[in-house]
């Protein structure tokens, strides 16, 4: 079973794959909580309920990384504050005042923003094959998302919800790159302090968002969005995103955040009864061909 624990975690690819999977049910269910659930809440919920599942499994391995957390802890804390706290609040908080297509548009920008961030912090540069492979893989997704007419982009309106949703996305793409200097510990501690101290510096916004009168009702349709977003785009996601970069660098896992619009489109034509056409075969053509030449060469 260890082996195979090993063998599953070595597969940066497969783990990327699987969090663009969760993370486009996210966004879907994100739009579809809107008015339902206040963001700030949603957030905190969200991350606050991944922490009381994980602590049990990770206290062990929290209690030995300490002194390296502790001797790190102004990076990790940025980490924290970037990828849980403020992505997360800020996402949510866009998806209450705009549509999901804009919101899958918005996240193609991410791999352009890891290679501005891997610039500015690392210095470093796209080499050829990613510049390609970002480029195709976007193609592939402005086809998809205009159903094979990319002069349909003319009428998107954006609105100070995409504004919102872009600055998470940038903020995000800072702990996206960041992430190759954190500490060297287990994944499990790493996640496990991230998302606890995450969810303890929400929770001064979320008794705030109480005070201004935003609750919801805990019914089951508040449920099943929590349970989901708990489990998938939060514990599993993150954990398998820590790794995938670990192993590949940001620079060659950007490629996979086009993923995510192309899961949002299966899922609709899986769940919400779209029919499959000629343009997604197209769009998943071109976003599996980038995504192939992007992770070509050396990890960035």
């Amino acid at each position: 079973m260890q082996s195979l624990f090993r063998d599953f975690f070595g597969r940066p690819y497969l783990l990327l794959s699987l969090t663009s999977l969760f993370w486009a049910g996210n966004i879907v269910l994100g739009r579809y909580a809107a008015g339902h659930v206040p963001p700030v809440a949603l957030s905190f919920i969200r991350w606050t309920g991944a922490f009381l599942i994980l602590i049990a499994f990770a206290w062990p391995f929290l209690k030995r990384d300490w002194p390296t957390i502790r001797s790190h802890l102004p990076i990790m804390l940025i980490l924290t504050l970037a990828g849980i706290t403020i992505y997360n609040s800020l996402a949510y908080w866009g998806l209450e005042h705009t549509q999901a297509i804009n919101a899958l548009l918005i996240t193609s920008a991410h791999p352009l923003l890891v290679a501005g961030w891997s610039f500015v912090l690392y210095r470093e540069r796209l080499t050829v094959w990613q510049v390609i492979g970002i480029a195709l893989s976007l193609g592939g997704v402005l086809i998809v998302l205009t159903r094979g007419d990319v002069s349909a982009l003319m009428a998107v309106r954006f609105n100070i919800g995409d504004l919102i949703f872009f600055s998470a996305q940038i903020v995000y793409s800072f702990y996206a790159t960041l992430i190759k200097s954190r500490p060297i510990i287990h994944p499990i501690s790493f996640l496990a302090f991230t998302i606890g101290a995450g969810a303890l510096m929400l929770s001064p916004v979320y008794a705030a968002e109480i005070a201004a009168g935003r609750t919801f009702v805990l019914d089951l349709k508040a449920i099943l969005i929590l349970a989901y977003i708990t489990v998938f785009p939060s514990l599993l996601a993150y954990l398998f995103f820590n790794r995938g970069i670990e192993l590949i660098g940001p620079n060659r896992a950007a490629p996979f955040y086009h993923l995510i619009p192309i899961f949002g489109s299966a899922l609709a034509i899986v769940f919400l009864g779209e029919r499959f056409e000629l343009f997604h075969a197209a769009g998943y053509v071109c976003v599996l061909a980038g995504i192939f030449i992007g992770t070509r060469g050396r990890a960035g």
